[in-house]
């Protein structure tokens, strides 16, 4: 498959380059990563309010910009490359997503406008403990009472929990069957009564994650995103288009540790030379720039997969593109550091944060390993 940004798309591109340079510079990044929230409101502000970017996939029914998945790509990949801390990923890939499968106009209604405006942001809490992606590890219950759901249970590593607006949850509809079956969907305000948010220290300091309490969390039915028979498929569709985005936003960051290794293999001077001509390092350069290409033609065919709408296709394509950029990134990142030698292992520079951020994001959405699984299956392999 031949594929080409469109000139609206790279101007999209260039536009979030250049924001992003000023925004999320290392200085910009490192002020992020030590405040309470783990990001910048004003920068969200802009972010959702000036250049629309919460907006992206939102129809423009709702107030949104109208655009797809390839768009997101493109983005993502901009934003990865930066390194950038604001709830981009989980607003618009996991909360948005969700809202926009679900089964029901309610939530969509009272949701994507607000978000699309940058008024609100969003995420899916969705993992248990232990933190399986099966059906049966989803033991939050929601329970009938009149006219309202009433929720508990305790979602573990929700992105972006502490800070989201709202909470697409998913739970267990009593009596509603085991497996699949009983698995639905709720949008809960994030300040409902009953709902207690605890950050999680984590190794990547660039990203936050949550544990999130429900403790009787009422809910009108309105609130439902999608009910049971519905709501665990919707939930896979959420991920596998959360995995493409994530896929892109790792393209991203590998790139900045190529060009990061390149820059400093020219300048280094060991023997007399630069570092970057010994056969060892500039031979670890290619295969970095290799896994780099490798995983952004994956990427990018990930998007235009969920561009198209096939979900069987998109399927094996977001499960390809989640385990190759996962590694493709983490071998780049951890490699940066080869390159670079002492000095890459220092606070004081940007390498160890990129490595942190693709060690955590490699799990995200489920390991490497978890997603071949995915793909064997789909070859007919069980």
């Amino acid at each position: 498959m031949d594929f080409a940004f469109t000139e609206e798309q790279e101007a999209l591109r260039a536009g979030a380059r250049r924001f992003l340079a000023q925004h999320s510079s290392s200085a910009r990044v490192r002020a992020a990563m030590k405040s309470e929230r783990g990001w910048d409101v004003d920068v969200w502000q802009r972010i959702g309010q000036e250049l629309g970017w919460a907006s992206m996939i939102v129809p423009e029914a709702y107030g949104g910009a109208g655009a797809g998945h390839v768009e997101l790509v493109g983005l993502l990949e901009e934003a990865g490359y930066a390194l950038l801390c604001a709830p981009l990923l989980s607003t618009v890939a996991l909360g948005t997503n969700a809202l926009l499968l679900g089964s029901h106009e309610a939530p969509r209604a009272a949701w994507l406008p607000r978000i699309a405006a940058g008024e609100a942001t969003a995420t899916v809490a969705y993992l248990e403990a232990p933190a399986r992606a099966d059906a049966d590890s989803i033991t939050a219950v929601a329970r009938l009472d009149g006219d309202d759901y009433v929720l508990s249970g305790i979602k573990r590593f929700v992105l972006d929990g502490a800070t989201a607006t709202v909470l697409v949850v998913a739970a267990r509809v009593a009596g509603a069957g085991a497996g699949e079956a009983g698995v639905a969907l709720f949008a809960v305000p994030a300040d409902a009564a009953g709902v207690e948010r605890r950050g999680l220290a984590t190794m990547d300091q660039t990203r936050r994650v949550a544990d999130v309490t429900l403790r009787d969390v009422r809910v009108p039915r309105s609130a439902v995103v999608a009910g049971p028979g519905l709501g665990w498929g919707v939930l896979q569709g959420t991920l596998q288009r959360a995995c493409v985005a994530l896929a892109a936003e790792q393209v991203g960051g590998a790139q900045r540790c190529l060009e990061m290794s390149v820059e400093y293999a020219k300048v280094r001077v060991q023997f007399g030379r630069p570092i970057g001509s010994f056969q060892a390092i500039k031979h670890r350069c290619a295969d970095m720039f290799v896994d780099v290409e490798s995983a952004r033609s994956a990427a990018y065919y990930a998007g235009c997969v969920a561009a198209s709408g096939d979900a069987a296709e998109l399927t094996v394509a977001a499960s390809t593109a989640k385990a190759f950029c996962s590694e493709a990134f983490f071998r780049t990142a951890a490699e940066t550091l080869q390159v670079h030698g002492g000095i890459g292992i220092t606070w004081e520079h940007d390498a160890h944060l990129y490595f942190k951020r693709a060690r955590g994001s490699e799990s995200l959405f489920g390991d490497p390993s978890s997603h071949r699984e995915v793909v064997a299956r789909c070859i007919g392999l069980e």
